[in-house]
Parts: C-alpha cells; structure tokens; sequence
C-alpha cells in the first residue's frame, strides 16, 4: 500500500491531496448523517454506547464496547482516518533515517552545542531591545485593552438593542484582529511604518489589545451579579455601576493576565524579529541564513535565559498579587 501511495503521489501529488482530504470529508458527512438517521429511528448510536450508562439486567451483561458493531466501527474509522492523514500529511519515516538529512542534522546540532560566543554583546543588546518590544506593546495595550473589554461584555452592554449592537460588532472586529497571527501585523507593519522595533512593537500591540481585551470582557461576564444590582438598586449610573461594582471583582485577575501577555509578548518578540519587526530575531535570521550555526548557539542560549528569567519573574509577581 506505502508503495503505490508514493508511485501516485510522484505522478499526481496535488489531485491526490485534493483527492484524499475529499475521502476524509465525505467519510465524516456519511457518519454524521447515518448517525441522524438511527438516533430519529431510535436506534443506540456509539455516543450512547460509549456515555451512556447500560441497563444491565440480571440474565445478560452487556459486551464489551469494542466487541459491539458500533465499538467495531468506531475503530475502523478511526483506522481509516489514520491512514488518510497520514497520506495527506506526506508522512515518510524514511526521511527521518536518511543518511544526507542526518549529516546536515548532525552539523547543525554540532553548532549548537559549541555557542560562538564573540557576538555576545551584540546579542544581550538585541535581547534587551526585544524586552522592551514586548514591554511597550503590553503598556500600550492594557488601557485599550482594558476600556474595550466592558464594550465587550454581554452583562454590561446586553441590556439595550444598540448595546447589544455595538457588543456584536466589537466582538466580531476584535476576533478578526485576534484570528489573524502577530507575525502577519508585524509584517504588514514593516511594510506600513519599515523595519525595526517599531514594527514589531506595533505588531505586538494590536494583536495584544484583541487578546487582552476577550479575556479581560470575559472575567467582567463572569462577575457576581449581586453587587452589581446592589449598586443599581442606588440609582447609580453605568460608569458608576462599573467604578464600584465590577472593577473592584476583576483587578487582580486583570493584572494577573497582563503580567501573562508581557511573558507571551516576550516570547513572540523573538519570532516577529524573524520577518523584519527588530530585536534578537533579527540577527538570528540573519546568522540563520548564513549557516553560522556557532552564531545561532549562542543567539539560542541567551534567547533561553532571557525566557526563563522572564519566567520567573512573572511568576513571583503572580505569587505576589494573589
């Protein structure tokens, strides 16, 4: 079977891409109806032999949920789906023992454990730049961020149409912002403001403000009503319903989650470097490019202690506010 899967791929690769990832939709619509069909014929489907607890009387014990049909095919799909995306996925385990690909392996990590270490000014330079990429894009975007995640939350723009509106569409931009990776804003933001740390800071503070302000509007939905009734009860207005009420129920996990995106931030800093957004990605591309895997050691090893100091820090400040 591996034989003629790669006779066909060298003749046809793209058709029968096309070909295999239509077989793996259409076995799932056919499950999907079949199983439509005898749940409305009142027929036992594999969700309620796997969930549903048996009605075991004392004559009979129910097999085995692998010995019934439904066990039985619940594993030949699984088999087939297996074996589609293996095919789709190109999978060939000769690839990883072949002798060309395990020489070049075999320098790269050569120059990885021996770190060049004469460009390690220039790297702590590069790293500290990156620090403060993430740092800014972070203090950036909290206030946005922080104003934007009561527009967005049901419980609080919920109570009238053009709320209900504005809660939609706000929620529907920001998924959009969010759907779309830091990489792809940095490089747009290379191409809108050139390359360098702008960039990527940029880049990272807008991604930063769409992620910041979905977790910060579902903490705000998540509140304990009674207090905010308690307040309305007053005759307050909704700014102050929002001071004295909700505000005082989320700070702390509002900055728990900031201190979170600046460790994330620091971490994607170092990929936005990759494609022109400054900092230590971007003279990791640059070494990268060259085959200077010596270079790249030591870019590796000061890229690894700046995490983990980042990370601990992070944590002790987490420690700290609860």
């Amino acid at each position: 079977m591996t034989a003629i899967i790669v006779c066909s791929r060298a003749a046809e690769p793209e058709s029968l891409v096309y070909l295999r990832a239509g077989l793996f939709v259409l076995c799932c619509v056919a499950g999907a109806i079949a199983a439509m069909i005898l749940r409305a014929r009142g027929i036992q489907t594999v969700g309620g032999v796997l969930f549903e607890r048996p009605q075991i009387s004392d004559s009979t014990v129910p097999a085995t949920w692998y010995k019934t049909f439904w066990g039985g095919s619940l594993i030949f799909l699984f088999l087939v789906t297996f074996v589609i995306g293996w095919a789709v996925t190109d999978m060939d385990l000769y690839e990883l023992v072949d002798e060309h690909g395990l020489k070049g392996a075999g320098r790269l990590f050569a120059g990885l454990a021996s770190p060049q270490f004469d460009i390690l000014p220039t790297t702590i330079l590069a790293a500290i730049e990156t620090v403060f990429i993430a740092f800014m894009a972070t203090v950036i975007a909290v206030p946005v961020a922080f104003f934007l995640s009561f527009l967005c939350a049901k419980n609080i723009m919920g109570g009238s149409t053009p709320g209900f509106v504005s809660y939609g569409t706000l929620r529907t931009v920001l998924n959009v912002i969010r759907s779309v990776e830091a990489l792809i804003w940095a490089i747009i933001a290379s191409v809108w403001v050139g390359i360098g740390p702008f960039a990527g800071m940029l880049a990272l503070m807008i991604h930063s403000v769409a992620a910041l302000a979905k977790q910060y509007s579902e903490l705000v939905e998540c509140v304990d009503e009674g207090p905010i009734e308690a307040i309305q009860a007053t005759g307050a207005t909704a700014v102050q319903t929002v001071r004295f009420a909700v505000i005082p129920q989320i700070v702390l996990p509002y900055i728990s989650f900031t201190i979170y995106r600046w460790d994330i931030n620091v971490r994607m800093a170092t990929i936005i470097g990759l494609v022109g957004g400054g900092g230590i990605g971007e003279i990791l591309i640059q070494y990268k490019g060259q085959a200077m895997w010596h270079e790249v050691g030591c870019i590796i090893v000061v890229i690894a202690v700046v995490v983990w100091l980042m990370d601990t820090a992070s944590a002790y400040i987490r420690e700290a506010i609860k």
